[in-house]
């Protein structure tokens, strides 16, 4: 590549970031790239009431010196995108579709895939399993995969994280294990765990990540985050995630056990090898309007490697059994994190950035036959 090439990393909201930062340092890292990034959907509140739309130097707090918020109607050699867009806004652009979470953990992925089968995308996909769960849900359409691994858990696997130091910013005792939750806001457990949580972590450290929407009233009430905002403080063991704390993969690194329940969270937590525990809801409320599943596995999904329990009072003693496992469970964990998950070395990102380099210097190759 002898020109330096635009690339766009186009965000919805904030809590996509953590899945595309792995990718964004190697690039950013490379002259011949100049990195913008966007953010389009996220908001406030004024006066409790208004939503008005995050601006340009709310953005800049969470960028590095290489990389510049986008201006608008750039024109971008690729563009990273973390969900399904308007791709008629990037028309000559090479759209590459790195998922903000699991590709195979919730169909609401597919339908969206569903609803944009004349759009081009490269995904780059997590596993051999996630890529025949797109082909099975006939969502590809005129998108093409490639299997790269999960670029988002890069850096848990590189071991970048200092757990004792984590604790200690957080106000939490490095010698205690600690209990990270992480509800997702619909269906969520919060409603019914939002006291017992604090009552069955007693003994250890509780760091509580709300997901992002719990915060923002966006398909989700924000009576959730105002439902742990009230109890909280009642504990001194415990600990809520403000908000603009975006990112929860340094809370995996210092995890000994994590608690959700249809969140992506669950199935990202399995590449550490720790053991989760997933709390079962009833099934009614895992089905869109029209019938069908909101998740794409069933309640066995893990249920060799992982805890699974359905009642607050059953809370306490998965705990102490997530935090004590088997050599059995152990394995079992082993085995699910290679099926779903390929490639857990830590290089996803790099091995995006290598084909990237490939797709481009063949363009310009072609460009000046």
């Amino acid at each position: 590549m002898k020109k330096t090439k635009n690339i766009l990393f186009k965000l919805n909201y904030l809590y996509y970031l953590p899945g595309l930062e792995p990718i964004i340092e190697i690039f950013s890292s490379d002259k011949s790239y100049n990195v913008a990034i966007s953010l389009s959907h996220d908001f406030d509140y004024k006066f409790g009431m208004f939503r008005s739309k995050k601006n340009k130097e709310y953005l800049n707090k969470f960028i590095n010196k290489n990389v510049r918020v986008a201006q608008r109607d750039e024109k971008f050699d690729v563009v990273f995108v973390s969900d399904v867009i308007d791709s008629s806004n990037f028309k000559n652009s090479l759209i590459c579709m790195v998922y903000h979470g699991p590709i195979f953990n919730k169909s609401v992925t597919f339908r969206e895939l569903r609803k944009h089968k004349d759009d081009r995308y490269l995904i780059f996909a997590e596993s051999q399993y996630a890529v025949d769960r797109l082909i099975e849900n006939d969502c590809l359409g005129l998108s093409k995969t490639k299997i790269v691994g999960f670029p988002k858990m890069d850096t848990i696997i590189n071991n970048k994280f200092n757990k004792d130091e984590i604790l200690t910013q957080l106000g939490l005792d490095a010698n205690k294990k600690t209990v990270l939750y992480a509800p997702t806001y619909k269906p969520t457990s919060l409603y019914e765990l939002k006291d017992e949580i604090f009552n069955a972590t007693i003994d250890f450290n509780l760091i509580i990540k709300l997901h992002h929407y719990s915060w923002m009233g966006k398909y989700a009430n924000r009576n959730q985050s105002r439902i742990i905002k009230k109890r909280i403080s009642q504990y001194n063991h415990a600990v809520l995630i403000p908000r603009d704390a975006y990112n929860i993969i340094p809370l995996y690194a210092v995890a000994d056990t994590l608690i959700s329940e249809a969140s992506g969270a669950i199935s990202e937590f399995l590449i550490t090898e720790k053991v989760g525990i997933i709390y079962d809801l009833n099934d009614n409320k895992l089905k869109h309007t029209d019938d069908e599943p909101l998740l794409l596995h069933d309640d066995k999904y893990l249920n060799k490697s992982f805890i699974h329990i359905n009642s607050p009072i059953q809370l306490k003693d998965a705990i102490i059994d997530a935090l004590n496992p088997t050599q059995d469970r152990i394995e079992c964990i082993h085995q699910d994190r290679e099926k779903y998950f390929d490639m857990c070395d830590g290089n996803a990102s790099i091995r995006i950035k290598k084909i990237i380099d490939y797709i481009l210097s063949k363009d310009v190759n072609n460009n000046t036959a």
